[in-house]
């Protein structure tokens, strides 16, 4: 694309302002801009525009497998998962697209140091985790680790430097999510730098998409994978292919499922699995309306007591159905550093919009989801803040509770 070209477009998108520093810039700088500028989606900022405001339709609970249920099954259920997973059906996807800043780290979450007395990161706990799994099937499953650009050099090296975490290299995959522009309030695309658009990962709702579009599709159909288990970088706790949660799953006929642990309060924000309007939905806590939040059984326990921890199955013949149907866009109102008036600025109070699709909304999609509950402290130490509630400093203690040296 040339400047011209370039030029054309932005008008007609009435982003000029991409261009203000232009003339400014050197030969080169002027051709990474000019890239960016041709790979730039506009559509995202037509949800500006849009009623995001969501209408929930009729709730009603989640079928639930209760910690209770799975363990009087366990044997069955594990029995079952193993044999999928030696058999090649069963594999994991990591979401690991995002950085520490919220930790005070320049670096992916992933390489987030939660060791004591020793160096453990985040990305090796969970290796260890799976290792477990693999252990007792005897056989090592394929991981693609979704990563974004802003992190994708740092942890493929990270994972070479640190030699697999001593798992098979060869089934070790990384691929790059897309990203999105940022804008401001009035729908203008910031510039990262003068010569840079500013760019953000898309949410991890196209993980799927993205995997498919790196070329991973066949590696899929070669391989016989059947299910894909998707998991979250920022819990150091996840049990990755979990043969009972495979086994359950498997039997359940279910074409998803989500591992949920028991909402502490009504006011805890996670999101709930529950059904809306027949089909299989995650209600963020922020719209769940607070009467049915509230809501309790005869038993006292909360009706809606499910919340998810970002650790799904999925079954590929059905992803290959409908990953290409168009998810809901979420606005997030950031603090996005930017240019402005010549100079980058980082500011300390939310100034513009970035956007992104979840991977809670394509369990809607999938048709059917089975609930499997699993007990909180040993499989939920979420790292999202330095200090305080689901901080590294209580994911330090969960893991010490589960025999971690840290």
């Amino acid at each position: 694309m040339n400047y011209t070209q370039a030029k054309q477009l932005l008008e007609k998108h009435g982003q000029l302002q991409i261009l203000d520093y232009y003339d400014e810039l050197t030969g080169e700088q002027q051709n990474i801009l000019l890239s960016d500028i041709e790979k730039l989606d506009f559509s995202v900022l037509d949800n500006l525009r849009a009623d995001n405001s969501k209408q929930l339709g009729s709730l009603s609970p989640a079928d639930a497998l209760s910690a209770k249920d799975i363990e009087g099954s366990r044997e069955e259920y594990e029995k079952l998962g193993l044999a999928a997973i030696r058999s090649g059906k069963v594999a994991a996807v990591l979401l690991a697209g995002g950085q520490g800043t919220r930790l005070g780290s320049a670096l992916p979450k992933g390489m987030y140091n939660i060791g004591v007395t020793r160096t453990l990161t985040i990305f090796e706990q969970q290796m260890n985790n799976i290792k477990e799994v693999t252990d007792k099937a005897g056989c090592m499953f394929h991981i693609f680790v979704m990563t974004s650009d802003i992190n994708d050099a740092v942890t493929r090296e990270y994972f070479a430097k640190s030699n697999y975490f001593g798992y098979d290299p060869s089934k070790i995959h990384f691929y790059e999510q897309k990203l999105a522009p940022t804008c401001s309030k009035e729908g203008k695309i910031y510039l990262d730098e003068k010569h840079k658009v500013s760019l953000s990962p898309n949410g991890n709702g196209g993980w799927y998409a993205s995997l498919i579009e790196a070329g991973y599709g066949g590696m899929l159909k070669e391989e016989g994978i059947e299910w894909l288990n998707i998991y979250a970088v920022d819990n150091v706790l996840q049990r990755i292919c979990d043969p009972v949660f495979v086994g359950a799953t498997l039997k359940s006929g279910c074409a998803c499922s989500a591992k949920v642990v028991k909402k502490v309060s009504p006011e805890e924000r996670v999101g709930v699995l529950c059904k809306e309007d027949g089909l299989p939905a995650i209600v963020e806590y922020y719209e769940m309306p607070p009467e049915l939040a509230a809501k309790r059984d005869p038993d006292g326990e909360l009706t809606y007591r499910y919340g998810v921890i970002l650790n799904y199955l999925f079954s590929v013949e059905v992803l290959n159905k409908i990953y290409k149907d168009k998810l809901p866009c979420h606005l997030a109102f950031k603090a996005i550093p930017h240019v402005e008036n010549g100079v980058r600025v980082t500011p300390s109070e939310p100034c513009g919009y970035k956007f992104e699709t979840l991977a809670v909304d394509i369990v809607r999609l999938m048709g059917t989801c089975l609930a499997f509950e699993v007990v909180r402290e040993r499989e939920f130490a979420p790292v999202k803040n330095k200090t305080g509630v689901d901080s590294v400093e209580s994911a330090r203690e969960l893991l010490k509770l589960n025999g971690v040296k840290l």
